[in-house]
């Protein structure tokens, strides 16, 4: 199989279909498109408990990307839910390569993240193993949300609005600029390159799924593994739904189209910590939220009622495709 997140396909055949999910207290079962699961702890309550899981498998030297993607991913999802994260479970698994100062450090860096999102390590694994080349982190995280509050995927429904927050790329952009320096360098300036790497920073999503909550939204999905494109896919899929989406509208910063250049990668199919797919009935008034704590986003097209998931680019229309491997992979090889 290929390196990276497995196929739809794979997806459906080699795990959802071998899963045994029939619960009174599961609100959704594991599906595509589904990044949470939502558990009723008690009839009658209706605060639910939300859990997310998120593997970080990339050979990165930076402690701080590693801490900040593996921690994110998986709080994102929890935002997207409309669920506040409380902790994080954290599974490490460390090469016989490396020593205790850099495990050390890596925990270090983890509990910073935490720290700057509000929450704790509640527990966890670690373990050394010959299985592994490099650090691995697995990181769940736990979060309450009220029932009503819930954003699942499968909730969009069609004659809505998509908004797209934030920056597509940015998180695959950031550890590029970060992991990849001294390649770049050889194209582009220090300060350019500086400035990439800074987005590392900026893949939280909790304020802006907050501001589109408080607005009215139908469904919202974190765009992280497969980029923009396959957030997209996902989102469709899993409300079984239709898209028409104006490609030029996606936000999508120059130097992510130029360091994509770069590494002849798709930027839409790249990693996309730090932006939202929200749908809304009234799209203006999310975006007016938004806009009240200066986050970018931008209505890119509306959901339909057919199975048809289009891009449109001027006069030219072609079909989304299922989700594929990140882009990422084909850099870190």
């Amino acid at each position: 199989m290929k390196n990276g997140k497995i196929s739809e396909s794979v997806l459906k055949r080699s795990v959802l279909k071998q899963l045994h999910t029939k619960s009174d207290r599961i609100l959704f079962k594991p599906a595509v498109g589904e990044d949470c699961a939502v558990i009723s702890m008690q009839a009658g309550d209706q605060t639910k408990l939300v859990t997310a899981t998120q593997t970080f498998t990339l050979d990165v030297s930076d402690k701080h990307v590693r801490a900040n993607c593996a921690v994110y991913d998986a709080l994102n999802n929890i935002y997207a839910m409309g669920a506040s994260p409380v902790g994080i479970e954290l599974a490490l698994l460390v090469p016989t390569t490396e020593n205790e100062a850099v495990l050390r450090e890596t925990v270090r860096a983890i509990d910073a993240v935490c720290e700057e999102a509000g929450i704790v390590v509640l527990g966890g694994h670690t373990q050394v193993s010959r299985a592994v080349k490099n650090i691995v982190v697995t990181v769940t995280a736990i979060g309450e949300a009220y029932e009503q509050a819930l954003t699942p995927s499968s909730a969009a429904a069609p004659g809505m609005d998509v908004i797209v927050t934030g920056y597509v790329g940015l998180e695959g952009t950031a550890i590029l600029a970060n992991e990849k320096r001294a390649e770049l360098e050889t194209r582009f300036s220090k300060t350019f390159i500086d400035k990439s790497a800074a987005y590392i920073d900026h893949i939280s999503t909790a304020m802006e799924a907050a501001s589109a909550i408080g607005a009215g939204v139908a469904a919202i999905h974190d765009a992280s593994q497969g980029g923009i494109f396959g957030a997209l896919w996902d989102m469709a899929e899993a409300s079984g739904i239709g898209l028409d989406i104006d490609l030029k509208k996606l936000p999508i910063r120059q130097d992510t189209i130029e360091i994509s250049e770069f590494f002849d990668i798709n930027p839409y199919k790249l990693l996309s910590g730090g932006s939202l797919i929200i749908i809304a009935a009234d799209g203006t008034r999310v975006l007016r939220e938004l806009e009240k704590t200066g986050q970018n986003a931008v209505i890119v097209g509306a959901t339909t009622d057919s199975n048809d998931r289009v891009l449109i680019s001027g006069e030219e229309r072609r079909f989304l495709e299922t989700a594929q491997t990140d882009e990422i992979y084909k850099v870190f090889n």
